[in-house]
């Protein structure tokens, strides 16, 4: 009789654990839908991780979407190069100087003389990670994180392809430097409904009052602003376009992109003076070189989930 109760009991420890996996993995499954909703109508500051977490593991790597997966950001961003084959991998910069162990332009190397190549952390020394192309980081996204592809628009007709391949078309948003709306759309055509494409306006640049008018006139569900100063009058606008349903995203990584309302502010004197402040002036997107501190930030005022 004891025998069979110590079997009841094994098997049901198994079934249970057999359960949490199931779940877990249908929780994974949904995580995309669930973000782009709260991305669309939600109510959560979002934040993005610049690179990944790179302060923990190398920029534009596997491991730096995991850990920032991990934290519960709401969106990685990653940059995109071409090589000399024609394939994309994550890589911020066109030369493999910084962040490799190789030299020379990526243009000029093979996908498979890249894969040879190990990537640098932030300190600038070599690991045993390596370079990876974009469709191995959107598996590993898939399902669980938003993605930023940064430096991506011109390689749109490369970056479909493998969008489709990977089941990620929803979890993309795809953005463009102080473009013409009707030439974003002549470019991303009948895809450009099935992508998220948010526009970039540095603020203050030539022709800026035009790409905020077509803002405006145009609904998006997000849009980017840079500037240098806060005296700029289109501040002052961002709850205007938070009440057409339109997200507002501001970069708190340096300076120059948030008149001085940035991520080592917060981290060295206050997180109200850089975060509270884009909050106050109604930016519901920040990305963060920070990702960490910027959750606790939120997550203790009440702003995050």
């Amino acid at each position: 009789m004891r025998k069979l109760v110590y079997l009841v009991l094994i098997i049901s420890f198994f079934s249970c654990i057999c359960e949490k996996k199931n779940s877990n993995h249908s929780t994974v499954q949904k995580n995309t839908q669930i973000l782009l909703d709260e991305y669309i109508n939600g109510s959560n500051i979002l934040v993005i991780a610049h690179r990944g977490d790179w302060r923990n593991a190398c920029e534009n790597s596997i491991l730096a979407i995991e850990n920032a997966i991990e934290m519960g950001v709401d969106m990685v961003e990653i940059d995109l190069k071409k090589t000399l084959d024609n394939q994309l991998i994550l890589m911020h910069d066109f030369s493999l100087d910084r962040t490799t162990t190789g030299s020379g332009l990526v243009r000029d190397y093979t996908l498979s003389e890249i894969k040879g190549l190990y990537l640098k952390d932030g300190a600038g020394h070599k690991t045993e990670f390596k370079v990876p192309t974009l469709k191995e980081a959107l598996i590993v996204a898939k399902g669980k994180v938003l993605v930023n592809l940064d430096q991506s628009y011109e390689y749109f007709e490369e970056v479909l392809p493998i969008l489709k391949q990977t089941g990620t078309m929803n979890q993309i948003i795809m953005k463009g430097y102080n473009l013409p709306i009707d030439e974003v759309k002549g470019k991303l055509g009948i895809y450009y409904d099935s992508i998220q494409y948010m526009p970039i306006i540095k603020l203050g640049a030539k022709n800026y009052e035009d790409r905020v008018k077509e803002v405006k006139e145009n609904h998006h569900n997000g849009v980017e602003f840079t500037f240098v100063s806060d005296t700029i009058s289109t501040v002052n606008e961002f709850f205007e376009l938070r009440e057409k349903g339109t997200r507002v995203w501001v970069n708190a990584l340096w300076p120059n992109h948030n008149a001085g309302h940035h991520d080592d502010l917060a981290y060295l004197e206050d997180p109200d003076l850089a975060y509270g402040w884009l909050i106050s002036k109604g930016v519901n997107m920040i990305q963060s070189d920070r990702p960490a501190l910027l959750l606790e930030y939120l997550r203790e005022n009440g702003l995050h989930d």
